[in-house]
């Protein structure tokens, strides 16, 4: 007897709360929230593909009132269409553009429902739980004492990369902070990286990366507010640090665009957050695009809560980054995160296949 399967696609969501409030230079959250697509087939209901869509006040283009909205109506168009398959390279097109997150959601509820509704996105080292990946500690700002304790925890914890939001305090502090950790461990010791929000201005910009140049820092993400691309191209080509490309990237989906961004400025690195840029195949196409270039990059999560993290990470493991810290640290930000089997060691990142995940559907709406 033959089954005639269904896809049924419906959603979730979660305030997640932060453990601190979390501030960058455009200002502090307390609460961010996720929705979830849970991708089933009516033949075997049991099985879930989930996908997490977790937009970033100030800097997702889906972000805003009307997105609870957007995620009832891509439920209610995806239910519709009576799908029998549905593979994650058809989520870019479904979703369409203006709503990365979404994308990144339902890629990856599709590629989760495809494995078996196990949270085994691919089939790399890290997602088989053999191989851990190299991350970067996060140092959030906050004044000086919180930052301190930050650092001191980190290092404490082993980490052997550094990353430091800057621009929120006043800058000679900011360098006092890079004093006191690099008179712990020096450069042969720790990397620094530093992520300054699009925070400094253009006219004094290249005078505060003159002054980080005696702490040895390894990158400096969006110094300057995304939008300006000549001030950014000049500062790339005689800035004394490398610089790495974070908001820039946000919105420029054409590839012909994405190539002519990185012609003209040239930098260093460019920094990838699936969720911004519009999930798995976009940002697999940045990669392609700047190894091409000879520019170097890294993935990072965009405090999405675990089932995004997961999904950035397991991504992040198809690609050969040993030694090279990825921006992975952000599974312990918040105190109602879904319980997942992530876990971080001596400054990696690791996965545990065997070990059970939480449900998070709670709040369900669009049965």
């Amino acid at each position: 007897m033959h089954l005639c399967t269904m896809l049924r696609l419906r959603f979730s969501h979660r305030a997640l709360r932060f453990n601190f409030p979390a501030r960058t230079s455009r200002g502090a959250l307390a609460e961010h929230v996720a929705w979830y697509l849970h991708l089933t087939d009516e033949v075997a209901p049991a099985i879930t593909g989930l996908g997490e869509a977790a937009p970033l006040a100030g800097l997702s283009p889906d972000f805003g009132p009307e997105f609870s909205t957007a995620v009832a109506q891509l439920c209610e168009r995806f239910n519709a269409g009576a799908f029998a398959t549905f593979a994650a390279a058809d989520a870019p097109a479904f979703v369409g553009s203006g709503f990365p997150s979404l994308t990144f959601a339902l890629e990856t509820a599709a590629f989760d429902l495809a494995c078996g509704g196990r949270r085994q996105l691919y089939q790399n080292a890290f997602s088989r739980g053999v191989a851990a990946l190299p991350i970067n500690g996060l140092v959030w700002m906050g004044d000086a004492a919180f930052m301190r304790e930050q650092i001191q925890q980190k290092l404490a914890a082993g980490y052997s990369c550094l990353k430091l939001k800057i621009g929120g305090l006043d800058f000679t502090t900011e360098l006092a902070l890079l004093a006191e950790i690099r008179a712990v461990a020096g450069p042969d010791q720790l990397m620094l990286r530093v992520d300054a929000n699009g925070a400094f201005a253009p006219a004094t910009a290249l005078a505060q990366l003159r002054a980080l140049v005696p702490f040895h820092i390894h990158s400096i993400e969006q110094p300057i507010a995304a939008g300006q691309l000549p001030a950014l191209a000049a500062l790339c080509q005689a800035s004394p640090l490398p610089i790495a490309l974070d908001e820039e990237l946000i919105g420029v989906t054409d590839p012909a665009q994405q190539a002519a961004l990185l012609d003209a400025v040239r930098p260093a690195y460019i920094v990838l957050k699936p969720t911004l840029l519009g999930g798995h195949a976009a940002t697999r196409r940045w990669v392609a695009l700047a190894q091409a270039r000879g520019i170097g990059w890294w993935i990072t999560s965009a405090l999405e809560s675990n089932i995004g993290l997961n999904a950035v990470a397991q991504l992040t493991g198809e690609y050969d980054v040993q030694g090279f810290a990825q921006g992975l640290g952000t599974g312990q930000l918040y105190h109602n995160n879904v319980a997942a089997p992530l876990h971080i060691q001596g400054g990696t990142l690791r996965y545990a296949p065997t070990e059970p995940w939480e449900d998070p559907d709670e709040d369900i709406f669009g049965e």
